[in-house]
């Protein structure tokens, strides 16, 4: 039994990273859909059916719960795959207000992401719902995401392109910021010296890692001390570049990849 994670890249590895940190005896089978990434420039009917075609590979892994590790999937397509899926499925979007509502003090929360994902305001609408009375600012910051993938995560370029993204949201007070793409921790250093100690950085990753032990842990189906953890990965598109580029995001360079038409 394995925990199932897509995204429609690389990003949502930083989400396996951090699942491996918590919970190091799961085993983790993720799926890259890198044919068709980016997923933030497709409508809204579009993302529902590559998830829903995500979801089905995974499936068939006899996954026992399914992790949507993008931000845009997160928001498009969450409730349609809890509704039709018989095994618990966990977004992205949804750990990450929470624990944003947890620490904010002023009630004033940023958030930050692609350009979908900001244009779908699902962080705006998850915040909301848990507290109406938030002032929620939101700005894409779609450099980012190159950045990361290139490994340009510290130095004067990745700290010119934050402080040109993040100033507008220092100067509205905000004291926690929401990193509402799966890229982004990776930038977290440079984030952070450019808004300062005093705003507390949200990692959607990070929280989305405790919801998933959470749940497992109320359904109980966490591994024993005495289980081997195995993880598998599955790309849609170039499986070399995908092996290459993971050692970012995982700490290590991934193994066991494998390239599926689907």
């Amino acid at each position: 039994m394995a925990v199932g994670v897509f995204d429609s890249g690389v990003g949502g590895l930083t989400v396996v990273q951090k699942l491996n940190e918590l919970m190091p005896n799961e085993s983790v089978i993720y799926l890259g859909d890198t044919a068709r990434v980016p997923y933030g420039t497709k409508s809204p009917d579009t993302v529902v059916r590559y998830a829903r075609n995500c979801a089905k590979v995974l499936l068939k892994f006899d996954i026992t719960l399914l992790v949507i590790a993008c931000n845009t999937a997160s928001a498009h397509a969450l409730n349609i795959l809890q509704e039709e899926l018989d095994i618990p499925v966990v977004g992205v979007v949804e750990p990450g207000a929470q624990a944003a509502i947890r620490v904010t003090k002023s009630g004033k929360i940023g958030v930050i992401g692609t350009n979908g994902t900001i244009r779908s305001r699902a962080y705006e609408h998850a915040l909301h719902r848990l507290n109406d009375q938030l002032q929620v600012f939101t700005q894409p910051c779609p450099l980012f995401v190159p950045l990361a993938d290139e490994g340009w995560v510290s130095g004067e370029i990745p700290l010119l392109a934050a402080s040109h993204y993040l100033t507008g949201m220092l100067e509205n007070g905000i004291d926690t910021l929401v990193l509402g793409c799966t890229h982004y921790p990776l930038l977290k250093a440079v984030i952070g010296e450019t808004v300062g100690e005093d705003v507390v950085l949200v990692d959607s990753a990070e929280e989305t890692a405790k919801l998933v032990d959470d749940v497992l842990g109320s359904v109980g189906e966490q591994p024993s001390d005495k289980e081997r953890a195995y993880h598998q990965f599955l790309v849609s598109d170039d499986a070399d570049s995908f092996r290459e580029i993971s050692s970012q995001f995982l700490g290590y360079q991934a193994e066991n990849v494998e390239w599926m038409d689907f």
